[in-house]
């Protein structure tokens, strides 16, 4: 065997509840890498209305990684959310017409860009991610964490605001693990390397 097929929508045989995710998105902005799943206590299609403020005519996208791991209701904010917070009044006067569609001219609302998830990341049960955000390859968001800010590779963070909680190896290590771009390999390379891959002998992998 090489492994399962990251093609396969239900990789858990009688079990609908846990999908790899990128076989079952519709919206052209959400872009999944392989492998990554997606596990929902009722439904798996509860993952794209659990992508907040995700307007088309914004065209921010969400991108995640390969082998990410990510746990039921977890929900991230896209920029369709942001007001003006530098003007008098954050109300978004303009969307409701009516002699205020003028409101708007000469003025953008804020956007900080893509949300972008690295890859063999883990999110946990109830997490948010905010608008603009990077996570890094091989972090972990703690259940309930709100991610604001940018969260560094290999960082373990939790909260609200999430903060760093600690690395999950040293720094000469987690340059290694960067340089290595296991998920990069070809499925039958991962699958002779599962072992390496559960274990701790970073120099098993590295021959």
């Amino acid at each position: 065997m090489n492994g399962p097929l990251p093609t396969t929508t239900f990789p858990l045989a009688n079990y609908d509840r846990l999908c790899f995710l990128k076989n079952i998105i519709q919206n052209p902005n959400i872009i999944v890498g392989d492998f990554t799943y997606y596990d929902d206590f009722e439904d798996v299609h509860n993952f794209e209305k659990n992508v907040k403020y995700h307007f088309d005519f914004i065209g921010d996208k969400l991108i995640i990684g390969k082998f990410c791991m990510i746990a039921s209701d977890v929900t991230f904010i896209m920029n369709g959310a942001n007001h003006l917070t530098d003007a008098i009044s954050t109300y978004p006067f303009a969307i409701f017409g009516k002699g205020w569609e003028g409101a708007m001219e000469g003025k953008d609302y804020p956007t900080k860009g893509d949300a972008v998830i690295g890859n063999d990341v883990w999110i946990g049960y109830n997490a948010t991610i905010m608008p603009g955000v990077t996570i890094g390859d091989g972090a972990i968001i703690a259940s309930n964490a709100t991610v604001t800010k940018d969260v560094a590779p290999y960082a373990v963070v939790g909260g609200n605001p999430a903060q760093e909680i600690r690395k999950r190896f040293s720094d000469e290590e987690i340059e290694r693990l960067l340089a290595l771009k296991w998920w990069d390999w070809e499925v039958e390379k991962i699958t002779r390397n599962v072992k390496c891959l559960t274990g701790k002998d970073f120099s098993a992998l590295e021959g």
